[in-house]
């Protein structure tokens, strides 16, 4: 009898893998019997991610929506699954386990079936709590190994870690291949020795199409045992996002699997009501870059929806890179010319970092490292000469074991700065904190929530609750929706670019201030010099100390608050950018001059 291939609809990811949101809840409700109407999938990934961050931007309870989200999926018999990143469970930086433990137990009592868990640095020690936490909670554990293309990523190497995780209890194995870039044949050799070793194990394979590889691959997985992939519909398939099911399933039941029908009024129907969500508010923040695919990316590594980030980050580079090149009697150099040789510098970066899966946050360190790297050679400095904070702590071992080895001129520089290598396990440097955030709750006089809900999410998204619950959150949300819809007139679907006309002279502020350092918004978001200020009277002072490492402003994003940290100990000398105002990832937003130029 034919092997069957089930799929699952990521339709949280297909949002959050093209712009800054996913639908409202009451857009979810109504979208829902339409996919179930399709007929072809056995699951549906509903949230996890940034799911519940969005819903707190919007001014709205996740803990709502993930209830209702997920109800019509269970009645009809479709398993769902969220998406969660190990250490960092639902946010961005590291969890306490208390917390992470009442996680599973929260998302179980509303609703969602598999956590699909995930560490950054494929370190099975990261992966050891949610795999308990998960089964203690009543889900089903399927462990996500991050792919991707290097010398130390061997069969062997995933392998090792599929038994620490089987060891562990997990029920199911993921190949998330977030960049794309697996090579098929490698990622169907993967799937046999997983199969071969540990045949009751299920396996679902998560690929992205931006370099397009992921349709080879999953005819491959396929081939070697696979049991579950993940799809897309249109209007958000393809591009820098997965594959769609159509095309998936008619390739897979013509190499003779056993495949469900797609009811294809219910699939228009789905198709229509995306693009319905997208005209009413959400294509706003869609990047029409993330629309195309590009094989650009199989050189560098780089997930696909940082091409546009990328981009970005250049853009505000160019100014105070050409300022420096006429300095020195060079030519200036095109965005294009400056992103081949962004790429070429990450490929030199990424081995000598331990070849970290470039999957966020870790992408991020390699890209921002590269970019540093190739401003300061420019600027006639050293490479290695400026590397923040976070980029430190991965290298130091504070989030867990680094996959390959450093290189050694990367451990010289860190014995050089008096830094230590950490080698326990990154856990034990987050210690339990929930009798802390039950105690702010009781002073608020907030309820802990059903099966305490309300609890965990305030222990996770502590600074997004606070505004959800004061309203500043839904205040910030409409008049950003506002704002897009004043400029373009709504409803209609018009995205913003990627970089603004730039606000400010770069190319003469560098001119009258050599060895300037621009300090770039980290994410696309809001611009908060300070917190909880909502007219632009608040900003750092020209004079003022800047310190590298140390938060000069921050940006809210749809999942949380990212710091503006600059890369060097300075005095500010400009603020480009102002209190509220949204900025673009990469966009200049102030100047520091290190203390040590004269």
């Amino acid at each position: 009898m034919a092997k069957e291939i089930k799929f699952s609809l990521v339709y949280r990811d297909m949002w959050q893998s093209s712009g800054k949101y996913v639908p409202r809840v009451d857009q979810l409700e109504e979208v829902a019997p339409a996919i179930i109407d399709m007929g072809c999938f056995d699951r549906v990934e509903t949230n996890g991610g940034a799911f519940e961050q969005v819903n707190l931007l919007f001014g709205e309870n996740p803990n709502v929506a993930v209830r209702r989200w997920t109800a019509p999926f269970h009645k009809a018999g479709i398993q769902t699954h969220m998406l969660e990143r190990g250490l960092n469970a639902l946010r961005m930086n590291p969890v306490p386990n208390d917390v992470r433990e009442l996680m599973f137990k929260v998302k179980k009592k509303q609703g969602t079936d598999i956590a699909r868990s995930f560490c950054g640095l494929n370190d099975h020690r990261n992966l050891k709590g949610s795999v308990i936490g998960a089964k203690k909670g009543g889900m089903i554990s399927q462990v996500a190994l991050s792919i991707t293309h290097s010398p130390v990523h061997t069969i062997e190497y995933y392998m090792g870690i599929v038994d620490k995780v089987v060891e562990y209890g997990c029920d199911e194995i993921c190949l998330k291949d977030m960049a794309g870039i697996g090579r098929p044949n490698v990622l169907g050799e993967l799937v046999s020795s997983i199969k071969k070793k540990y045949p009751n194990i299920k396996v679902q394979y998560h690929g992205h199409t931006g370099p397009g590889f992921s349709t080879a691959s999953m005819l491959e997985v396929a081939r070697a045992g696979a049991d579950y992939l993940d799809v897309a519909v249109e209007p958000l398939s393809w591009g820098k996002v997965h594959p769609d099911v159509i095309t998936i399933r008619e390739m897979l039941k013509s190499d003779g699997f056993l495949v469900k029908d797609i009811n294809m009024d219910a699939y228009m129907e789905v198709r229509r009501l995306t693009q319905k969500f997208i005209d009413d508010f959400l294509g706003y923040w869609i990047n029409p870059s993330n629309a195309k695919m590009t094989s650009l990316l199989v050189g560098c590594g780089l997930p696909g929806g940082m091409m546009g980030s990328m981009m970005a980050d250049l853009k505000g580079f160019q100014g105070a890179i050409n300022a420096a090149q006429r300095a020195h009697g060079r030519p200036e150099m095109s965005l294009d010319t400056l992103m081949v040789k962004l790429f070429e510098e990450v490929e030199y970066v990424w081995p000598r970092l331990g070849y970290p899966p470039l999957v966020t946050p870790f992408s991020q360190y390699v890209k921002n490292t590269a970019l540093m790297n190739l401003f300061n050679m420019l600027s006639d400095k050293p490479r290695w000469s400026t590397i923040d904070k976070d980029t430190w702590g991965m290298i130091l071992g504070n989030m867990g074991q680094l996959p390959g080895p450093l290189a050694p001129e990367i451990k010289e520089l860190a014995k050089s700065k008096g830094l230590e290598f950490s080698t326990g396990n990154p856990q034990d440097n987050y210690p339990d904190e929930m009798p802390k955030f039950r105690q702010m709750m009781k002073e608020e006089g907030w309820d802990e929530g059903e099966d305490q809900e309300e609890l965990f999410e305030f222990a996770m998204h502590e600074r997004q609750y606070r505004d959800y619950k004061s309203g500043v959150a839904k205040e910030r949300f409409n008049t950003e929706l506002e704002d897009f819809r004043a400029k373009a007139g709504a409803p209609i679907n018009v995205v913003r670019p990627v970089v603004e006309v730039p606000k400010f002279d770069v190319d003469g502020f560098i001119a009258q201030h050599p060895g300037a350092i621009p300090v770039q918004a980290p994410v696309k978001g809001q611009l908060l010099w300070e917190v909880d200020v909502v007219d632009d009277s608040k900003a750092p002072a020209a004079g003022c100390e800047a310190k590298a490492g140390q938060p000069l402003g921050f940006v809210q994003t749809y999942y949380g608050m990212e710091e503006i940290v600059p890369a060097a100990d300075g005095l500010v000398l400009a603020v480009t950018g102002k209190q509220g105002e949204k900025v673009e990832k990469g966009e200049i937003v102030a100047f520091i001059k290190e203390k040590s130029d004269k």
